[in-house]
């Protein structure tokens, strides 16, 4: 097993995230809005979807070597599981669902005669004999037969989870939202039996310039995404936590030193200090090329500079919040009591401080996953983010900027992007809306 840095603090990102959960669900002031954003369906349901995003991701974070001969591979599970996508590259361009390639070729028939036509692909519906009548009756067959698969594996542990729940009458289960989140689960894992089976045969979102699958490459950039919004997160949160609450509760000094940190920062362009930064790091991997022997290496040291270089730039509108949140929860009677009674500075921050800021924290790493997210394929689209070589939404939509000038245009990929990042980016901003009610207390005075 290889672990790349970015697995490690995905690793180290899931241990945290379980550890605050299990020390907020207990909190009386974290039951009510978590009650609220389970009782809401279209946060579940959105939630559920982010869920699924999650499981591919973290699929592509167990990364191993091959085998000996090729020891300098490393691959992920997700990688493994999908070899047939991955190996069976075509020629070229290829539509989604066609046999032949996307241009014509001069070819040789069986007489010896050369004719200017489509060539048929080697592995894209390589299992038909005639594709012009043959095709629309198997993409259907396989399509009925995905969903059915899907449908009977979802509904064993479905039903064995329902059978522990029968006897409670106020199971969550049993209430609209859990109905709901069950049917969106069966119809996500059926859609995601259509797409292997489908897969398997066909090129459900056709092929690049140099033929690989464009939905491999789709699927793969699901990680990359995630790993920008999560990992950025977890550099920014405790600038911005440590900072904020500090500034607005000592004043003085400590307030104007942090003050001139984030103006000054801010003041500095923010793509600027990003291509900078990137530069910096290809100057170095250019010079120790004994530490980045593999491609992936090179690629993930870049994903984590650029996580580490969006924390620090975009920590400050959070700690901004912070300081003005903390400015007047220190003036509030309970603190100004726990001042009198000598309650120590370090204890009023942890117990009264932090718990009533909480609803900001949680509630701005929210909204600003989707943000960044959308973030990396801006970079990416102007060649200061990801490496070349890594698979995300922002180098599939750069590369199809020429595929798109082509006659007919080929655009799929754009579109396969597109599709991919929507769905991840509206479910997020979904359940973040779903948060910001159930977490803010303006609102919920108003219950």
């Amino acid at each position: 097993m290889v672990v790349l840095w970015t697995d490690a603090l995905i690793y180290l990102l899931m241990i945290c995230g379980a550890g605050f959960w299990f020390c907020v669900r207990g909190r009386a002031t974290m039951q009510r809005p978590i009650r609220k954003v389970g009782r809401s369906k279209t946060g579940m349901v959105s939630l559920t979807v982010l869920l699924l995003f999650v499981c591919i991701g973290l699929l592509d974070s167990i990364h191993f070597r091959t085998d000996e001969e090729r020891s300098n591979e490393i691959i992920s599970l997700l990688d493994y599981w999908a070899s047939p996508i991955r190996q069976n590259s075509e020629k070229t361009y290829s539509a989604p669902f066609s046999a032949y390639l996307f241009g014509k070729e001069l070819m040789v028939v069986d007489e010896g005669a050369q004719v200017w036509g489509y060539p048929r692909l080697k592995h894209g519906a390589a299992h038909l004999a005639d594709p012009d009548s043959d095709l629309a009756r198997d993409v259907l067959l396989k399509t009925v037969t995905g969903l059915a698969e899907g449908f009977v594996f979802s509904l064993l542990p479905l039903s064995l989870l329902w059978l522990s729940v029968r006897k409670q009458e106020d199971a969550w289960l049993k209430q609209s939202t859990g109905k709901t989140v069950i049917i969106v689960v069966v119809v996500l894992i059926s859609l995601v039996f259509t797409a292997i089976e489908l897969s398997a045969h066909y090129h459900i979102l056709g092929t690049d310039k140099v033929g690989e699958d464009v939905f491999y490459q789709a699927v793969k950039s699901i990680r990359t995404g995630l790993v920008i919004g999560t990992l950025t997160t977890l550099v920014m949160l405790p600038l911005a936590i440590v900072f904020g609450i500090l500034a607005g509760f000592f004043h003085g000094w400590l307030d104007d030193v942090i003050q001139y940190i984030y103006t000054t920062l801010n003041s500095i362009p923010g793509v600027l200090l990003i291509a900078a930064s990137i530069l910096m790091v290809q100057v170095y991997m250019a010079n120790h090329p004994d530490d980045f022997t593999s491609l992936i290496v090179r690629a993930d040291m870049r994903l984590l500079f650029l996580c580490l270089i969006l924390g620090v730039t975009s920590w400050t509108g959070l700690c901004r919040m912070l300081r003005a949140e903390t400015l007047k929860l220190r003036e509030m009677e309970y603190v100004q009591a726990a001042r009198a009674l000598g309650v120590k500075q370090g204890m009023i921050l942890y117990k009264h401080i932090l718990p009533n800021v909480m609803h900001i924290i949680i509630i701005s790493v929210v909204l600003d996953f989707s943000s960044l997210v959308l973030a990396e394929a801006v970079l990416s689209y102007i060649n200061i983010g990801v490496d070349p070589t890594t698979y995300s939404w922002g180098n599939m939509i750069n590369g199809a900027r020429l595929e798109m000038a082509r006659e007919p245009a080929v655009w799929w990929s754009l579109a396969a992007a597109f599709l991919f990042m929507f769905t991840l980016v509206l479910a997020a901003n979904l359940f973040a809306d779903t948060v910001r009610d159930a977490f803010d207390p303006r609102r919920a005075e108003h219950e």
